[in-house]
C-alpha cells in the first residue's frame, strides 16, 4: 500500500440500488434509458462541516460544497443529510497491559457505555471488539445496543497493543455493512506498541473504502497535555500518528482525562455522525491513490472528511 503526499446529451444522476442511476436523455417522445453504475464507479465521502464556534452546520446544498479530485473539481452526483438515518458503528476497545493502570480502563467503560446510549434499538447497529495484540469480537453486530451494557465488567488488560492492525481489520468488517452512517470508535490509552501496520497504512485502507476513525484517548490529564503537545510539534510521535489516522479517514481524536469529559465527549461523538452530510461523486477509473479535497463555500466553515481513495 502507498500513500501519496498529502454535444446534446442531458445526465441526470442519482442514487438507486446502492449505486448511481444515469439516465441519459434521449430524442423527444422516446423513454430514458437507465444505465447504472456499481458502488465501485462511485466515491462515498461522510463529511462533517462545523462553524467557527464549533457547531454543526445545517441546510448545506450540493450547491455550497466544492470536491476536488487530485486537484479536479468533481460534480456532486448525491447529498444526504438526515439525522434519522442508521448509524453503524464498530467499537475498539483497547485491553492491552498499559490500560490496567488507574482510570484508563474505566473511562474506556464509561465511553462504551455511554456510546451504547445513544444509539436507537432496532433502527442503529454496533459490534464490539476488544484488542490487544491482535483483534478479538466481544458482540457480533447487534441492533439490540441496550443489551450490551456492561460488557467489559468482567475483563483484564494484558500483553501489547496492535491499535493500527486492529483498526484495519475491523474498517474491513465495517465496510460491508448498508447504514447511512458508518465509524470506528476506538477507546484507547493512546500508544500502538506491536502493529505491523502503520498508522499511514491504516489512514489510507480506512478513508479508501469510507469509514471515519474516532480515536478516544482515555488518559490522565498529565498524560493528556503531553500527549497532545507532541501531536502538536511533531509528525513522528506517536500522539501524531493517531490524530492523522483519524484525521486522514474524517474522524478525529479527542481526550478524556475523567468520566464527566469521558461522557461527553462520547454524546458528542454520536451526535456528529447523525448531523453528518454524505456526499456521493463519480470515481475515476485509473487504478491509483487519489487525494481528496472536501470544502464549503461559506466563510468559518471548517469540513471533516476522507482525505482520498483508491481508483478503480
Amino acid at each position: 500500500m502507498k500513500l501519496h503526499a498529502v454535444g446534446s446529451l442531458v445526465v441526470v444522476s442519482l442514487l438507486a440500488s446502492g449505486g448511481i442511476a444515469t439516465l441519459a436523455a434521449q430524442q423527444p417522445g422516446s423513454d430514458p434509458v437507465p444505465r447504472f453504475k456499481s458502488s465501485a464507479d462511485v466515491v462515498t465521502i461522510q463529511a462533517a462541516v462545523r462553524n467557527g464556534k464549533g457547531r454543526p452546520v445545517a441546510g448545506l446544498t450540493a450547491a455550497d460544497f466544492e470536491i476536488r479530485d487530485n486537484g479536479q473539481l468533481r460534480p456532486v452526483l448525491s447529498l444526504r443529510s438526515d439525522a434519522g438515518s442508521p448509524v453503524s458503528l464498530a467499537i475498539l476497545v483497547d485491553l492491552s497491559g498499559s490500560m490496567a493502570i488507574s482510570p484508563k480502563l474505566a473511562m474506556a467503560r464509561q465511553a462504551l457505555d455511554t456510546v451504547i446510549s445513544q444509539l436507537r434499538p432496532g433502527d442503529d447497529e454496533v459490534a464490539v471488539f476488544t484488542f490487544d495484540s491482535s483483534l478479538h469480537e466481544s458482540q457480533p453486530f447487534t441492533t439490540n445496543p441496550s443489551g450490551l451494557a456492561g460488557t467489559l465488567e468482567n475483563v483484564k488488560p494484558y500483553g501489547t497493543t496492535s491499535l493500527y492492525d486492529a483498526t484495519a481489520a475491523a474498517a474491513r468488517r465495517l465496510s460491508e455493512r448498508s447504514a447511512t452512517h458508518k465509524a470506528i470508535v476506538v477507546l484507547t490509552d493512546g500508544i500502538d506498541t506491536s502493529s505491523k501496520y502503520t498508522a499511514p497504512e491504516v489512514s489510507g485502507l480506512a478513508s479508501s473504502i469510507a469509514v471515519p476513525v474516532y480515536v478516544m484517548a482515555t488518559v490522565p490529564s498529565i498524560d493528556q497535555r503531553a500527549m497532545m503537545e507532541a501531536a502538536e510539534r511533531s509528525d513522528q510521535s506517536k500522539a501524531a500518528d493517531l490524530r492523522d489516522l483519524a484525521e486522514w479517514t474524517g474522524g478525529q481524536l479527542v481526550f478524556a482525562s475523567n468520566l464527566t469529559e469521558t461522557t461527553t465527549a462520547a454524546v458528542g461523538l454520536v451526535s456528529e455522525l447523525r448531523q453528518q452530510y454524505v456526499i456521493a461523486i463519480e470515481a475515476v477509473t485509473a487504478r491509483e491513490w487519489r487525494r481528496l479535497d472536501v470544502r464549503v463555500k461559506r466563510p468559518s466553515a471548517v469540513v471533516r472528511a476522507r482525505n482520498g481513495y483508491y481508483g478503480g
